[in-house]
C-alpha cells in the first residue's frame, strides 16, 4: 500500500490538476492515482479546500526552491523580477492560478523570501506599510493577470503553448480565443474591436507593459519623495 503523506497528496494532485484541470480535480480521481480509497486521503485533509491550500504551498515551495539567493537590491528590478517568477511558476500548471488565489499557506517557507524582498523596498525609504501595499499590489496584478491568460487558452501569438519567453502554457486548457470572431462581433464598436490585439495577444508581452505601469504606478504614489525626484 502506497505510504501517504501530505506532501505526497499535494504533488499528486498537482499531477492530476495538468490533466483535468481544476473543474475536475477531487479527491477521488487523486485516490485512484495513488492506488488508495479515497477516504484515506481525509486522514490528511478535512475537504478540498485544505487539499488546495497544501497544493498553493508546493507550489510556493517549489518557486523558492527555483529562485534561491539575494533579491536585487533595486526594489524596482527585484519586484518585477518576482513576479516574473510567480508568473512562470502559476504558468506550470493548468489552472494555477485559480488553484494559487484566496489560499491559505500552511507552512511559512513564504516568510523568508518575502521578508527579503521587503527589505528592499525598507532600505529604498519605504515604509513597512507602503513596502507591503507596494509588493501586495503587484502580487495582485499577477494572479489576476495569470487566471485572465489561462482562461483564455493557449496564446495566439504562440499556437505551441508557450510565450515568447518560454513558459509553460500551463496544461490543455481552453481552445486560442479567436480573434477574428471577436472583432467581428464588435464590428460597430471599433476601438474595443481593435483593442482586442493588445488584451488578448502575446500574453507574455502584455504582462511586461502592464508590470511596468504597475512599479511606475508604485514608485509614483507609494515610494517616497526624497528618493524619486
Amino acid at each position: 500500500m502506497t505510504r501517504l503523506d501530505r506532501g505526497l497528496v499535494a504533488r499528486t494532485a498537482l499531477d492530476v490538476l495538468n490533466e483535468v484541470g481544476l473543474d475536475g480535480l477531487s479527491l477521488r480521481a487523486i485516490a485512484g492515482r495513488l492506488d488508495v480509497k479515497a477516504p484515506a486521503l481525509y486522514w490528511h485533509f478535512k475537504d478540498k479546500q485544505a487539499l488546495l491550500d497544501e497544493m498553493a504551498t508546493e507550489m510556493l515551495r517549489r518557486a523558492t526552491a527555483a529562485a534561491p539567493g539575494a533579491p536585487d537590491p533595486d526594489w524596482r528590478a527585484g519586484l518585477a523580477h518576482s513576479m516574473r517568477g510567480l508568473r512562470a511558476e502559476l504558468l506550470r500548471y493548468r489552472d494555477g492560478a485559480k488553484v494559487y488565489s484566496g489560499t491559505h499557506f500552511t507552512d511559512i517557507a513564504y516568510a523568508a523570501s518575502l521578508d527579503a524582498y521587503l527589505r528592499t523596498f525598507t532600505d529604498a525609504g519605504f515604509t513597512v506599510r507602503a513596502a507591503a501595499r507596494a509588493w501586495f499590489t503587484a502580487y495582485s496584478y499577477t494572479i489576476g493577470y495569470v487566471t485572465e491568460e489561462q482562461a483564455m487558452g493557449p496564446d495566439t501569438a504562440d499556437p505551441g503553448g508557450a510565450d515568447p519567453g518560454g513558459v509553460d502554457s500551463g496544461g490543455t486548457g481552453p481552445e486560442p480565443y479567436d480573434l477574428g470572431a471577436r472583432a467581428e462581433r464588435l464590428a460597430a464598436y471599433p476601438l474595443a474591436a481593435a483593442a482586442g490585439e493588445e488584451l488578448f495577444r502575446d500574453r507574455g508581452a502584455g504582462f511586461e507593459a502592464g508590470l511596468a505601469a504597475v512599479v511606475a504606478g508604485i514608485e509614483l504614489t507609494l515610494a517616497p519623495r526624497s528618493f524619486t525626484d
